[in-house]
């Protein structure tokens, strides 16, 4: 059994990961988590520095994802990506064929009250009904089970 992890190292997906471990513990499926970073919006020194250091942190939250994984006594792999987080997702799903997509759904306030939980909802749906949120466009599109775990 294969699951891949959508895995950026936010604290939604350091839940997500611990979730699958709690959940699959019994199957030992191998774990693939599969960070995306996004290709600057132009090719000035300035940007490409920051797509570096972003890179780089993707990169580090990876291992860490993988190590953890390892420590559980998981097999894990990692996969990096460049380009739009929704279509690289959806290549990945496409190219290593997995039993499950795990992604946890984003959230822009990770804590909060009432005032944040609402304004949270609020731009959820902008997002939706705008642009489509990567789990929204990987539930349209995704040739695998799909599983979308909520923000606590």
């Amino acid at each position: 059994m294969k699951i891949m992890i959508a895995y950026d190292g936010s604290r939604n997906a350091k839940l997500a990961l611990a979730q699958v471990v709690n959940m699959f513990r019994c199957n030992q499926p191998l774990l693939v988590l599969v960070g995306v970073v996004e290709n600057p919006l132009d090719a000035t020194d300035n940007n490409e520095a920051l797509f570096q250091q972003e890179q780089d942190e993707v990169k580090q939250h990876l291992q860490e994802g993988v190590a953890f994984a390892i420590g559980e006594g998981f097999q894990a792999e990692q996969l990096l990506a460049e380009g739009d987080a929704r279509k690289m997702l959806l290549q990945a799903t496409r190219k290593l064929s997995p039993d499950l997509l795990v992604i946890a759904r984003h959230s822009h306030q990770p804590d909060g009250g009432i005032i944040a939980k609402s304004l949270t909802y609020f731009v959820d749906e902008l997002d939706y009904m705008t642009f489509g949120s990567v789990s929204s466009f990987l539930a349209r599109r995704a040739e695998c089970p799909l599983l979308i775990l909520p923000s606590p």
